[in-house]
């Protein structure tokens, strides 16, 4: 047993291990880098980066290939085994131990990043303000509930929860705060509702003259706009049908339990530690043709009864409590001059961001140790042979 311990050990710990995996790295840069063109960003991002085991299509054939998760996880399990635990403790390897502590660190980074960080975005005109952003991609499902005072409670329900509703298998939201149960059904990444005339033979329901039409997933998955069918179930087993889409006006409403309930299929929302009100938008133009040079926004950041000013702009993004909000587009594209603009901000809270900057210090510490005492070693081999 010990002696296989030793050969594992030893494999982990190899160079040639290192070598492959930073070839597979490369390799599936490359194949994602090419597969961009026909699926988009955000599905190359999770069939190579956010996978384990991938399938890549050449031709007729599928060739399986390990994603980078797991080149990654091995590519850290090599890093602590050949270059942390088996390194020799001496002066001379001080650098190199820092330097490879730098680099699993940044590693870490990148995997608190994939996992526990938020992305999404924040659109303003000058005078709106927000107090949450929202997913480019993920959607929830929301029951409102009227409180009183034109208020309204929010019961959320995860993309998680609803996102695989077929016809035949319905997925059934019940909560005991509710006084009916939801029915989910022939949810659709990406559709949009058309009347049914007499032409169209559908084979999904049609409420009040009208059906979802299933659309082809957009190659940019931000574009997409879902859709799903909900049945209110109520306690004495009335039904109420209705149709939910990513970009309706008004949401589905049913009464129950004396209240006027609201459903809606909107993509998912995550509260900010602040206010933030859009002041000022300026877009600053090259000379001579109407391309913008520079933009930025100036807002005014509310927490609590404080307030202060800020300016966004493309190169200064706002961080605060763990919120970075960067300056990412303004519109729309074909606004005339007077036209009202808007600004639209991308926000990450990632609770790593700052870990890349400390880890590229360590790194930058340990490889100053090790070069420094490589060219002090130098310098003392030249002087003693003069």
């Amino acid at each position: 047993m010990s002696s296989i311990l030793r050969r594992t050990i030893g494999v982990l710990s190899s160079l040639g291990l290192s070598c492959i995996l930073l070839l597979l790295l490369g390799l599936l840069t490359w194949l994602g880098t090419l597969e961009q063109v026909h699926t988009g960003l955000y599905e190359v991002q999770r069939k190579y980066f956010e996978s384990f085991v991938l399938l890549h299509d050449v031709g007729p054939f599928s060739i399986p290939l390990p994603g980078a998760n797991l080149v990654l996880c091995l590519l850290f399990v090599n890093l602590l085994v050949g270059g942390v635990v088996r390194l020799r403790r001496q002066r001379s390897t001080i650098g190199v131990l820092i330097t490879h502590l730098g680099i699993a660190f940044l590693l870490v980074s990148g995997f608190v990043k994939a996992y526990y960080s938020e992305d999404g975005h924040v659109t303003l005109f000058e005078g709106q303000r927000a107090d949450h952003f929202q997913s480019y991609f993920r959607w929830e499902l929301v029951i409102l509930e009227p409180i009183g005072d034109g208020r309204v409670r929010e019961h959320l329900v995860t993309q998680e929860e609803f996102s695989d509703a077929t016809d035949g298998d319905p997925v059934t939201i019940a909560a005991p705060e509710l006084p009916f149960d939801l029915e989910v059904t022939h949810v659709t990444p990406n559709c949009e509702p058309l009347p049914k005339g007499p032409m169209f033979d559908v084979a999904v329901p049609v409420i009040d003259g009208v059906f979802l039409q299933a659309r082809a997933p957009s190659k940019e998955a931000e574009a997409n706009i879902a859709g799903a069918y909900v049945t209110v179930v109520q306690r004495d087993g009335r039904r109420d049908t209705g149709i939910l889409w990513g970009a309706q006006a008004a949401p589905f409403t049913v009464q129950a339990a004396g209240k006027s309930w609201a459903i809606d299929l909107r993509k998912e929302r995550y509260p900010m530690p602040f206010t933030l009100v859009l002041d000022e938008f300026t877009k600053e133009d090259h000379p001579r043709i109407d391309m913008p040079k520079s933009f930025s926004s100036d807002v005014t950041v509310i927490e609590g009864t404080t307030s202060r000013d800020v300016r966004i702009s493309m190169n200064e993004p706002l961080r605060d409590e763990g919120l970075v909000l960067y300056q990412a587009s303004w519109g729309p594209s074909n606004a005339r001059p007077g036209d009202p603009l808007f600004s639209t901000f991308a926000v990450v809270r990632n609770p790593a961001d700052q870990f890349p900057l400390y880890a590229c210090i360590v790194i930058a510490t340990g490889l100053v140790l090790h070069f420094t005492r490589k060219l002090l070693r130098h310098i003392r081999t030249e002087a003693a042979r003069t």
